[in-house]
């Protein structure tokens, strides 16, 4: 028999998915697992959004939509991106995409050519390296301060003449951590001074907490070689009607509706109706979760600092991450298995030592899982 692909052989499989199918085996099983290993809002999406979905299949909103995604979708990410993020953006500069994991992946194959070299700074969500080498690239990676999680010169080490991306996230995915002015500023220089395209996921741009969001478009010219992921997954509670879009440049945009076209070919008709009316309708719901989560974010932190556990600035998403004292994949299986507290280890996001929890979940829950880990220790 002849072998399968070798390229996605190499590739491991998600870490935090894993960890989340091991969880609910163990609560299959009867465990009474809390889980705080995977990034989901445990709201249910806002009453508004479900209706204006529900309405678009009962007048018939069931057939194939342009690939791109319904113009009406693609006119409120141009005016929301225009009003919100600082840059301007038209209609046709927008993609609708099946998640914001999908517009990543897309990115990468439109913008990618084998051996090109992507940078990532860790700590790094799991599904960006994957995708680079998908699409055929190298990835170096380059870690932030340990202390500040910010950016500094030593970036420019990194550069050379393969470099073709930088990807940022911020807020951070695992860390929390929101850059500032001075580490934005640093990698527009950077792509500008060397010819470097920027890929910036801010699909927690909404969830920032006592800092201000920064979108990497709206500094100097960079709307010019930037693509700029977001979705509807964290900010509204959609995370199962797989949603998201890309803002780019017109070239960019037009190689990745070609990789579109010949996948999934589009994102789905009616859910896309919801998607209008989360960015057109009340933002109250917004701000309602956001503030929920700011609370059980300062519960969570101020119960690890306690403890004695160094964490990282959590100024967006809604995840701690934990500097742990030892083996990070050791100990997250400990409070799993002893604890029946599902966590992250930071291994999965290129940084050993620590561990990243979600706090996504009830208060009642998290004090629960909190008791549990103060007592494995």
């Amino acid at each position: 028999m002849k072998r399968l692909s070798e390229k996605i052989a190499s590739i491991a499989p998600s870490a935090t998915i894993a960890i989340s199918d091991k969880a609910k085996r163990m609560q299959r099983d009867g465990i009474d697992v809390i889980s705080l290993s995977i990034g989901e809002p445990d709201f249910d999406t806002p009453r508004h959004i479900r209706d204006a979905c529900i309405d678009a299949l009962n007048r018939g909103e069931t057939h194939y939509a342009p690939s791109n995604g319904i113009p009406e979708l693609l006119n409120a990410v141009s005016e929301k991106i225009t009003r919100e993020n600082h840059f301007s953006c038209s209609p046709e500069q927008v993609i609708v995409t099946c998640g914001a994991k999908d517009a990543i992946y897309e990115a990468m194959e439109a913008v990618l050519n084998p051996g090109d070299e992507t940078i990532l700074l860790t700590p790094a969500w799991v599904s960006y390296e994957p995708c680079v080498q998908i699409a055929g690239g190298k990835v170096v990676k380059h870690a932030v301060n340990s202390k500040t999680f910010q950016l500094d010169d030593s970036l420019l080490e990194q550069v050379n003449d393969k470099t073709k991306m930088i990807v940022i996230n911020s807020p951070s995915n695992p860390s929390g951590a929101v850059f500032n002015e001075k580490s934005m500023k640093l990698v527009a220089d950077v792509c500008q001074d060397h010819d470097i395209f920027a890929m910036s996921d801010e699909i927690y741009e909404k969830l920032v907490y006592g800092k201000e969001h920064l979108s990497l478009a709206a500094i100097d010219d960079m709307a010019q070689r930037t693509i700029t992921i977001n979705g509807f997954s964290k900010s509204y509670a959609m995370t199962g009607w797989r949603l998201g879009y890309a803002v780019a440049p017109m070239n960019i945009i037009r190689q990745m509706s070609i990789v579109q076209q010949h996948s999934v070919s589009q994102a789905t008709t009616f859910a896309m109706w919801g998607a209008v009316a989360a960015l057109v309708g009340d933002q109250r719901c917004v701000e309602e979760m956001r503030k929920e989560f700011d609370r059980r974010r300062k519960y969570v932190i101020s119960e690890l600092n306690q403890m004695g556990y160094e964490t990282a600035p959590a100024d967006g998403a809604f995840y701690a991450f934990v500097k742990v004292p030892g083996d990070d994949l050791e100990i997250a299986n400990r409070w799993l298995v002893e604890g029946h507290v599902a966590t992250t280890p930071g291994s999965a996001f290129y940084t050993p030592g620590w561990i990243r929890l979600s706090y996504a979940t009830s208060m009642e829950k998290l004090k629960d899982a909190i008791g549990r880990i103060r007592r494995v220790g």
